[in-house]
């Protein structure tokens, strides 16, 4: 069994009595100012450069298995400056089902063109970035669900989809269990992920721990050839919950990933999911 290394770093609840979306942190002789937590900042800068949404979708059951790499081997394999922790680099595995992605705008005939794609399942590899003036994620590889998607992925937004067998479920103890597997080939990831306590225990990110700084993300980065593209998602804080995981095959990483024999597992948790989440539509970067 690999357990988390994130333990006390999720809180049950806001913090009150700040204004929502506020945290305070000191400034000069003492002083406070209040400053915006991710989330918050994340909306206000969507309003500002994306105007309004392209697409809203639901996320859920989402599961991230994180793990860390030396920077200097990882980051001959990005092409974008890595973020980093402390001066640490980590990447994680993020499953989970979108549903309902639907066009932000054009009632039930936009609905009922989005059908065919708006539900799959996701098991992405990330790892953390910094471009410009904003940080966010970079998408290594990606396996998908619904295979009308992919090639609709790299041509939109850039995102490298695979295709695969992917099929998650959660069982009578609370345990969530998922199997991904390349729509050709045996190679496979099959883990589980369960509550430290019996229990989920759900909760925000405290500021400043590695926790929100794996979870707390709203700008996507990627690279399809030498164009380079950016969008932005905005939602809720994410409310979390410790887990406890496990793995008995990762060959089909081992397959993709050229170093992924290097990766240390440092934790993971469990959301249920977020919901109405406002996405950009693609850019250049």
């Amino acid at each position: 069994m690999r357990q988390s290394g994130l333990n006390h770093e999720w809180k049950a609840g806001r913090v009150a009595p700040r204004a929502p979306g506020w945290d305070v942190e000191c400034g000069a002789r003492g002083a406070t100012r209040p400053t915006l937590k991710p989330s918050a900042a994340a909306r206000r800068r969507f309003l500002a450069r994306e105007g309004a949404p392209l697409l809203f979708a639901d996320w859920e059951q989402l599961v991230m298995l994180h793990f860390e790499i030396d920077p200097r081997l990882l980051q001959r394999a990005i092409p974008f400056e890595l973020d980093l922790f402390e001066g640490r680099a980590f990447v994680s595995l993020v499953t989970f089902t979108m549903r309902r992605m639907r066009l932000a705008r054009g009632g039930c005939l936009a609905r009922w063109l989005c059908a065919p794609l708006a539900e799959q399942r996701f098991l992405n590899v990330r790892t953390y970035v910094r471009h410009g003036e904003e940080t966010g994620i970079h998408f290594i590889t990606e396996w998908i669900s619904n295979g009308l998607c992919v090639p609709f992925g790299p041509l939109t937004y850039g995102l490298p989809y695979r295709w695969g067998r992917l099929r998650f479920g959660t069982a009578e103890d609370g345990s969530v269990r998922g199997r991904v597997e390349p729509r050709f080939g045996r190679a496979a990831f099959d883990y589980q992920a369960r509550p430290v306590a019996g229990v989920w225990s759900f909760g925000e990110c405290e500021p400043g721990t590695l926790a929100a700084f794996l979870v707390e993300r709203y700008t996507g980065f990627t690279r399809r050839g030498s164009r380079r593209r950016l969008f932005r998602i905005w939602h809720e804080p994410w409310r979390m919950a410790e887990a406890k995981a496990e793995w008995t095959d990762d060959s089909l990483l081992r397959q993709y990933l050229s170093w992924w024999g290097e990766t240390r597992f440092v934790g993971a948790n469990y959301s249920p999911g977020a919901f109405n989440i406002w996405m950009g539509r693609p850019r250049s970067g």
